[in-house]
């Protein structure tokens, strides 16, 4: 055969590549492939090492005798196969958990043959899924799950909490209550905040929670030192766990915020000048440590508590993991089952905390098992509510002040003259030297109340804005009390 007549190899390589691999596009532009007949796909440009396209492909024309291709013919029928591919349908791919049909959702277990586990409104099965309803994405921190056990009577949720050193039961239903959440891709969840005395066990539980997620291969990591960074490690996996925080800088607080309820974070391509990157995260957050400080109101919120107290029997690392590895099928499955029984169970969504979706969560996990969730989870609201306050002098002189008026009384002044008022209740009669970062204007104040305020009506003290004739006002209003009937009805 001339030279002429034979098939570039450029062409072998594209008609392999298209008749055993699937190529789609995602909203975000970037090319995706996957197997024929497999749930997982993986980004065409990928280099990375948890295995790229392109290492697949080389393997598979090997193997099937057609030879070994250079670098430049492989290019080539990449380029040619993206440029195909960008006028397919556009289809997601997730990491660990997805949304499915008819209302199911799906975790993956992160093996190689594609096998995960199909949950749905009556119970929950290991299957295969259709490449067509479900897309895995995977990375270095998708670590490999095990088959988890069927009828397991619950049993795997007391050897869970037994292997915890959670302080007490209201604390372990809200640990049961986040991990439930954490099945759920579209349920934005608290961070839960592991605290406790030295040696409670704070990063084992922490561990603990996140390898019931993601594998014995799921860890605790120190927090990176800058956003960028941080919402790099938060795009390639699931749950994101920061250990043995001391510390929390504004910056960090606020892409926190952001971790839980969801943002998106845009930077330009490399070696371009005008494309675009996207990253589009909302995850579950965990963090463990003995104190952070002072906490800011918003990230208070979307913080969840979780206390832990030293054991009185300590136990090796390697004899603890040991039993939590052999015991992990049977609490993945004991929490399935949970799952099941939660999403099936009716309950009214509690309409005046900011996390509506895990309150109700919460209260449709009291109505399946009755572990008192809801209660527990206001609770603990509140005991933060405290530690705001308690870390922020200006809204210890508001209370201050609020506790002098009569229930029902309004209080209108300016900025400038709240300034003045809060500024003399603060000093008192000994001049108390005002500490630092209190306000300086009457702007700063009034941007330092709209972060309070939700914390502040909490403790009924109520905050808003207004404008007269002549000026901007800021209203303080200490409410009347409710009848007792009203506030029964509140427990």
């Amino acid at each position: 055969m001339s030279e002429d007549e034979k098939t570039p190899a450029r062409e072998i390589i594209a008609d392999y590549a298209q008749s055993h691999f699937r190529y789609f596009r995602t909203a975000d532009g970037t090319v995706f492939a996957q197997k024929n007949r497999h749930p997982v796909a993986r980004p065409i440009r990928s280099q990375g090492t948890s295995g790229s396209h392109r290492q697949e492909l080389m393997v598979g024309l090997f193997t099937d005798g057609f030879g070994v291709f250079n670098g430049t013919a492989l290019k080539e029928a990449l380029d040619l196969i993206e440029a195909l591919a960008m006028s397919q349908d556009v289809q997601p791919v997730h990491i660990r958990v997805a949304p499915g049909f008819d209302g199911a959702t799906w975790l993956d277990l992160g093996r190689n043959d594609g096998q995960s586990v199909r949950i749905h409104p009556t119970g929950w099965d290991i299957l295969t899924p259709d490449p067509q309803e479900v897309c895995w994405r995977r990375t270095q921190l998708t670590g490999e799950l095990p088959l988890p056990a069927k009828d397991t009577s619950g049993k795997g949720i007391d050897v869970f909490l037994r292997l915890c050193n959670f302080a007490t039961a209201e604390t372990e239903c809200l640990a049961i209550a986040w991990l439930i959440g954490c099945l759920g891709p579209s349920v934005p969840v608290p961070a839960p905040f592991l605290t406790g005395p030295q040696g409670a066990g704070k990063s084992t539980g922490g561990r603990m929670l996140v390898r019931i997620i993601e594998g014995m291969s799921g860890d605790l990591r120190r927090a990176p030192k800058d956003e960028e960074n941080l919402i790099a490690a938060v795009a390639a996996g699931w749950i994101t766990a920061l250990d043995n925080l001391s510390h929390l800088t504004p910056d960090l607080a606020d892409a926190m915020c952001c971790i839980v309820t969801g943002a998106e974070s845009i930077k330009r391509a490399l070696y371009t000048d005008g494309d675009v990157v996207r990253s589009r995260y909302r995850r579950p957050l965990l963090m463990t440590g003995i104190d952070v400080g002072v906490i800011r109101p918003d990230l208070a919120e979307r913080l969840l508590p979780l206390r832990l107290e030293r054991p009185r029997v300590r136990r090796t690392e390697a004899e603890l993991w040991r039993e939590f590895e052999e015991a992990l099928p049977v609490i993945l499955g004991s929490l399935l089952d949970l799952t099941v029984k939660v999403r099936a169970a009716e309950a009214d969504i509690p309409t005046d905390l900011r996390m509506a979706d895990f309150a109700h969560l919460c209260a449709q996990l009291d109505a399946a098992a009755g572990l008192g969730a809801l209660t527990a989870y206001r609770t603990s609201l509140d005991d933060l509510n405290d530690d705001v306050i308690e870390g922020d002098l200006l809204a210890q002189t508001v209370l201050k002040h609020a506790a002098t008026l009569d229930p029902g009384t309004q209080t209108r002044m300016t900025s400038a003259e709240w300034l003045h008022c809060l500024t003399r209740l603060y000093s008192g009669d000994d001049c108390l030297p005002l500490p630092k970062g209190w306000p300086t204007t009457g702007k700063v104040l009034s941007d330092r109340l709209k972060r309070l305020q939700p914390t502040l009506a909490a403790r009924h003290v109520l905050i808003d804005w207004g404008r007269s004739n002549t000026a901007r006002y800021i209203e303080l209003t200490r409410p009347a009390a409710p009848p007792p009937s009203q506030q029964e009805a509140a427990f």
